[in-house]
Order: structure tokens, then C-alpha cells, then sequence
């Protein structure tokens, strides 16, 4: 009988009907596939339970959280070859439909063969770092629990993988130098988009762990109200104004944008958080942020986007990404964005778009949670740290290959008199 891998590699074959351009070491020692290529590495058979069990994307991300799945040798150009193997595979790209799968019989005896490689078929348990999926509802208590999974994951963990800067959004690189610099960049090109002036009000809603808020405070001399859902991003932040001295200046509130009733505000800064706002209820985001801007105030809406899909009924969350990292998380379209803020009443003046700075970012990001893995599993557990480090690096891969964007949009509450207060030169930002 052939050894494991090969039998592997053989069923993949058969199944995808198209050669597998990664190599495979499986748990009895036996390797198979191209000479040179990234290798997979199968444990043991429970990874194959797992893919068996719920195949497609979400089957091989239980196996890589729970270890049973690795990768040997540069995470990217592994991930870049099952990419392309598999998330993007298509008819058109060579490969077989379902159907042709189902119809052929070799395919059949390849599945067959599977599973008798795969032992008795016990379904494993999920991961612990796996939340339960749902229909996205988007009330304020899912919204919190949501927030909570993600972001009290520990301030320490966050900020081996973030850096002293703590922010956990694209950097905008303007030259060759440090993430902590890049950030800072980005901080301040948001500033100036608000045009923000001493004594003036701001909101920064999803907060973070108050970056945004000390760096307007401290440079631009304004008042700063922030607000997220997370206890521990607030009470990092609530930190590190004092220490910054900048109580009289910052508030950090743990509350949910949709009860901030102290209006108006100069200026909104929303950075990195309307992703967690849903399809749904997007059009209220809007208008509820609208109707806290002074008239002639500004929104600066720094949003990650997606591509457009000829049926947006089709659309659905990412499996991987849903489960694990962002539960509740939707990504829209640019345009939609766009015209749900003009439906709320906004004039949109500026969209910049940021993608590769953002995959940049997370290969940076990468690097530091590889740079100190002993450490990160420590912090945060075995399992999250593998979370983290295959998100990171599977988006960063996204974001080069244009799968997803990210963009920063400046809205503007123009009154009834026509009056923007914009330079007609708008990218000079100085005004």
C-alpha cells in the first residue's frame, strides 16, 4: 500500500483535477509532491477528519488553529500556493466542478480512499478559540460580545504584536521607515483631513486603546470624547492619557457609538471600526454619525472594503475569519460605503485609498508576533497566536493581490448655504 502522503497528494489531485503545487509530509514520515515546493505538514489523521467533516476553508483552519495542520518553511508563499489552489479555484482556472467531482468515478474512489485512510469517522470538536456562528444581528449585545472577543484578547499580546505605537489599523508609509513612524503618519494625515484646530471637539469612535485621542489631544489641542466596547482597550487608554497627562483633554467611555447624546462635534474620526457595524444597519451609522457633527464638521471613515460582486445578494462572510477573528464582521464595497453616506446626508470630498500600506502593515505586524513567539503563545494560547499569525498573514496576501481594499473617506456635514470650509486644493490638507 502506498504511504500516506502520496495517497494524499493523489486524492487531492483527484478531487481538485489539478496537479497540487505543494508538498506534503504526513504524520508517518512519508513526503510527496513537487520537489521544492512549500510544505504542508499533516500531523496526524484528526486534520483530515477535520477537512472531511467541514470541508472548504473552515475545515482547514480547524486543523491549523488546533495544530494539526502546519506549514513549513515561508508562511506566504505556502499560503499564496493554496490560494490560488484553492480559495480562488475556478472551472476557468483548469480545475473541476462539483458536479464533474461527483460525476467521475475516480474522484468517488479517491474520497473512498480518504476515508479509509482517515480511520473511524469521528467528527473532532472545534477549537475552544472557535465562536459559535449566528445571523449576524448587530444589537448593542452582540456588538459587545463581539468586540470582546476580539479585543480582550490581552493588552500585552496586542502590543507585541502592534508595537508601542497601539494601533491596530493601517499605517501609512511615507518613506523607508519604522511601523512606529508609519503610524504616526497615519495619526496625523487623519488630523489634518479633519482640519482639527485648538478647542475643537472630536469623537473617535472605536477608540482603540486611545492612540488616536492622545495623538489629537497632545498635537492638535483638542478635546477628545473615544468610545469602544472593550473593557480592556479602555482601561489601557484611560492609562495612557494619565500618563500623558491629558485628562483635562481625553475622555475614553466604554459605550456603544449609538448612545453618544452629547453632540455636535468639529470632527468624527472613525478608524478601523465600521467593519463591526453590518450591512444591516450601516445606513443608521451614517445618519447617527451625521446628526452628531456640527454643521460644516467633518468624518474621516477609514474602512477596510471588499471587491464588488455581480450578485451582492451572493455575498457571503468569510468562514475563517467570522469563526475566529471578527465575529459579525462585513465588509462592503467602496461605492456602497459612498452612497450610504450621501444618503445620510454627507458630502463626500475625498476617498484615498490605502490597500498596499495596509499589507505592509501586516507583514510587520507578522513579523513581530513571529519575532517573539514564545512570548505570544504565552500571552495569548497556543491556538489564538496560530489565529493570529495565519489572518494576518493570509490578508496581507489579500490585500496585495486587490482580493480587498482599504480606504480612507472624508465626509463633510456641508450646510444649507453651500459652504464646505474645504481648500479647493483638497489633498493639502491645511485648511
Amino acid at each position: 500500500m502506498a504511504d500516506a502522503a502520496s495517497r494524499l497528494v493523489s486524492v487531492a489531485e483527484q478531487l481538485l483535477g489539478a496537479p497540487l503545487p505543494v508538498r506534503v509530509r504526513a504524520w508517518d514520515g512519508s513526503q510527496a509532491g513537487p520537489p521544492g515546493a512549500p510544505v504542508i505538514v499533516v500531523r496526524n489523521r484528526r486534520a483530515l477528519r477535520r477537512m472531511l467533516f467541514k470541508p472548504g476553508e473552515l475545515g482547514m483552519a480547524r486543523a491549523w488553529v488546533a495544530g494539526d495542520l502546519d506549514i513549513e518553511g515561508d508562511l506566504y508563499t505556502a499560503l499564496g500556493a493554496m490560494a490560488g489552489l484553492l480559495w480562488e479555484h475556478d472551472d476557468e482556472g483548469g480545475g473541476r466542478s462539483l458536479a464533474d467531482t461527483v460525476r467521475d468515478p475516480a474522484a468517488r474512489a479517491a474520497v473512498r480512499d480518504l476515508i479509509r485512510l482517515v480511520g473511524p469517522p469521528l467528527p473532532p470538536a472545534p477549537p475552544r478559540e472557535e465562536i459559535r456562528r449566528r445571523r449576524h444581528l448587530h444589537t448593542r449585545r452582540t456588538d459587545k460580545r463581539a468586540i470582546s472577543h476580539h479585543y480582550d484578547v490581552g493588552n500585552d499580546f496586542y502590543s507585541l504584536v502592534l508595537g508601542p505605537s497601539m494601533v491596530y489599523s493601517c499605517a501609512y508609509w511615507e518613506d523607508d521607515g519604522s511601523l512606529e513612524t508609519a503610524q504616526r503618519d497615519k495619526l496625523e494625515l487623519v488630523c489634518r483631513k479633519l482640519g482639527l484646530k485648538p478647542g475643537q471637539r472630536l469623537l473617535d469612535v472605536g477608540c482603540g486603546w486611545g492612540s488616536m485621542a492622545v495623538h489629537a489631544a497632545r498635537e492638535h489641542e483638542v478635546s477628545v470624547v473615544g468610545v469602544t466596547l472593550s473593557q480592556e482597550q479602555a482601561a489601557f487608554a484611560r492609562k495612557r492619557v494619565a500618563d500623558e497627562g491629558l485628562t483635562d483633554r481625553v475622555e475614553i467611555r466604554v459605550q456603544d457609538y449609538r448612545d453618544v447624546r452629547d453632540g455636535p462635534y468639529d470632527a468624527i474620526s472613525s478608524i478601523g471600526m465600521a467593519e463591526h457595524v453590518g450591512a444591516d444597519r450601516y445606513l443608521d451609522y451614517t445618519r447617527d454619525l451625521y446628526g452628531l457633527l456640527r454643521p460644516g464638521g467633518r468624518l474621516l471613515n477609514h474602512q477596510i472594503a471588499r471587491r464588488p460582486q455581480q450578485d451582492e445578494s451572493a455575498y457571503e462572510v468569510d468562514a475563517f475569519i467570522d469563526s475566529y477573528v471578527f465575529p459579525d464582521g462585513e465588509l462592503a464595497p467602496i461605492g456602497t460605503t459612498v452612497t450610504l453616506l450621501e444618503r445620510a446626508g454627507f458630502e463626500v470630498r475625498d476617498v484615498e485609498s490605502l490597500r498596499e500600506h495596509y499589507a505592509r502593515t501586516l507583514r510587520a505586524w507578522v513579523a513581530n508576533l513571529e519575532g517573539d513567539w514564545a512570548r505570544a503563545t504565552r500571552l495569548a494560547g497556543f491556538g489564538r497566536a496560530r489565529v493570529w499569525r495565519l489572518y494576518m498573514a493570509a490578508s496581507a496576501l489579500a490585500f496585495e493581490r486587490n482580493q480587498i481594499g482599504v480606504n480612507q473617506v472624508l465626509a463633510v456635514r456641508t450646510p444649507e448655504t453651500g459652504t464646505s470650509g474645504l481648500p479647493a486644493r483638497t489633498r493639502t490638507w491645511n485648511a
